[in-house]
């Protein structure tokens, strides 16, 4: 009978274990629980940062991008004008023989006229020019 007993015991205990292995244990002992907790906490906040670098990595690609925006428009500019300059060097250049030559000419012709600068052409007022013309048809 005893036997029989610890069969049924046994049988039992074994069927209990089997039924808390199935459905789980709910029962976690306070040192888990506290790892537990402490790692969730770890987990939260490596979220936050990770949030928080990744709203750094945006600003710094919107940052790059406008900046490198910039830089091709400068550079684009920098071209234009470096092209108005190489033009300007090249006008500079012909005007320069231009008087050298015309300077060789008129040394020879006229030595006063070379030091002297070439007066610059002045509008007269229309006025003027229109009572010319008028009084020269009625002539």
């Amino acid at each position: 009978m005893m036997s029989a007993m610890r069969t049924g015991v046994r049988g039992l205990v074994l069927a209990a274990g089997m039924a808390m292995m199935l459905t789980g244990c709910d029962y976690w002992p306070p040192a888990l629980q506290a790892q537990i907790e402490q790692l969730k906490a770890e987990v939260q906040t490596a979220a936050a940062e990770r949030a928080n670098l990744d709203n750094q990595l945006k600003d710094a690609v919107k940052a790059k991008e406008e900046i490198q925006a910039r830089l091709d428009e400068l550079s684009r500019l920098n071209r234009e004008l470096a092209g108005n300059i190489a033009n300007l060097k090249q006008a500079l250049d012909a005007e320069r023989e231009k008087t050298a030559k015309l300077g060789k000419s008129g040394t020879k012709a006229a030595p006063k006229a070379a030091a002297k600068p070439a007066p610059t052409p002045t509008k007269k007022p229309a006025a003027k020019t229109q009572a010319k013309t008028h009084a020269k048809k009625k002539a």
